[in-house]
């Protein structure tokens, strides 16, 4: 499982997580499309834009590989602002291909995407890049 270094371990200030330390050793997480409800709390919001923002500013157009990525955090984007970019697409793979679809993460997290949008920086998030090599 590829480690995504650079990216947040979680939202600051929360627990609501970005990126897992260690792969399941029964496998990945499937990913699936959660639905976001008009009614969800604005903190479940604001971790959907900051887990947005984190991939944004990583990755932007480019095809990535699910690795440590978190699978719940993900399954709120999954299917609409972040896509497979693959066929077939193994949904339980830490190798799977995604991308972002950046005119629906555009139209969903316009902030994001603002030319004034601020970038995260380290001091934005808990690092966990160093721990459990």
């Amino acid at each position: 499982m590829i480690k995504h270094r650079g990216i947040p371990g979680r939202l600051p200030g929360t627990d609501f997580q970005f990126l897992i330390r260690r792969a399941n050793k029964g496998g990945a997480t499937k990913l699936i499309k959660r639905e976001r409800y008009r009614d969800r709390k604005s903190m479940d919001r604001a971790a959907d834009e900051g887990f947005m923002r984190a991939l944004w500013q990583h990755f932007g157009e480019e095809v990535f590989e699910r690795g440590n990525l978190d699978a719940g955090r993900l399954s709120w984007l999954f299917g609409r602002e972040v896509v497979a970019a693959e066929d077939p697409f193994d949904p339980e793979s830490y190798e799977a291909l995604l991308r972002i679809n950046v005119k629906q993460a555009e139209i969903s997290f316009p902030k994001v995407f603002a030319p004034d949008a601020p970038p995260l920086s380290e001091d934005d998030w808990d690092d966990w890049d160093n721990e459990d090599e």
